[in-house]
């Protein structure tokens, strides 16, 4: 399925059911759209009617338990795979890799993801894991890591993707770009600053995810996504950028169909070839998706 003549990918999509596991970050009073069960039948229903080809399912929680269910679902032909979870700093962590080799739908695992900002302090916590031999486990084994950390994480993540040049990573949700304060506020000066030294390193691609979730949630336009979009192209370029619509955590700024056309906008100044790429074409390359040989 395409939109127009372009295969679009979803790189970043949730799924839960919380009468079979609560998720306790979601706060009822501010995000009554999402203290609600969220299916893969839903998900796979927006896909279809928006001719999104396939996505990407993204941990939530850091629960080997809701990996094993994504796993399952990755079974889904509208699934391409899982970024999942594993405790990177348990020391058996080449067993819980092989462990996850051996589910059913093993193959389906394109990366791994921490939920960093659930720690108490998210920095720190990255540091740990970036010891030893844990993110050279990942690239060896040909699995992204997905990073999901603040503005003020940026440096250290700085610092853990020039220590592992042969590990992938990518920056979920370019880093949280403080959009609602404008592009001329000081907060979005470090977040560009950040993200200027970031793209330096070859390893890492980055997600035009989650961004309208940044801006005014009630009444944000695409104007107000523009500059920091375009920062993003100058830095990374169409080759490293990858769409996402962090559903169903979207739907507290509009529909999966209005954040899929935003980020439609916002490439059309791009060639058709690059508009491909950042539409689908980059996430089947970077994830390796359709690859058998993982782990």
């Amino acid at each position: 399925m395409k939109v127009g003549d372009v295969r679009v990918v979803d790189s970043h999509v949730h799924a839960w059911e919380l009468s079979r596991r609560a998720q306790p970050w979601i706060d009822p009073a501010a995000m009554p759209m999402l203290a609600r069960d969220h299916p893969i039948t839903e998900l796979t229903d927006e896909l279809i009617h928006n001719d999104v080809s396939t996505a990407v399912l993204v941990q939530v929680l850091n629960d080997p338990a809701e990996t094993d269910d994504y796993l399952w679902a990755a079974r889904n032909s509208m699934i391409a795979g899982v970024v999942g979870w594993v405790d990177l700093l348990d020391s058996s962590l080449p067993d819980r890799l092989d462990r996850l080799s051996d589910h059913p739908s093993g193959s389906r695992l394109l990366g791994i993801r921490h939920q960093a900002l659930a720690e108490p302090d998210p920095a720190e916590w990255l540091r740990r894991a970036a010891e030893g031999k844990r993110l050279r486990e990942l690239g060896d084994r040909g699995l992204v890591f997905d990073l999901m950390f603040r503005p003020e994480h940026l440096e250290v993540v700085d610092g853990v993707v020039q220590m592992h040049p042969g590990a992938v990573f990518v920056l979920d949700h370019a880093g949280k770009p403080p959009i609602a304060n404008g592009w001329a506020s000081a907060d979005a000066r470090h977040w560009a600053d950040q993200i200027r030294v970031l793209a330096g390193h070859e390893n890492l691609s980055c997600k035009l995810s989650g961004l309208t979730t940044m801006a005014d949630l009630d009444h944000w336009q695409v104007i107000d996504l523009i500059s920091f979009v375009d920062h993003l192209f100058a830095c990374f370029g169409a080759d490293r950028l990858i769409f996402g619509s962090d559903w169903p955590v979207s739907l507290r700024a509009g529909s999966y169909e209005q954040t899929l056309r935003a980020v439609r906008t916002l490439v059309t100044t791009l060639s058709p070839t690059e508009q491909a790429a950042v539409l689908g074409g980059n996430a089947e390359r970077i994830y390796a998706i359709g690859e058998s040989s993982k782990l």
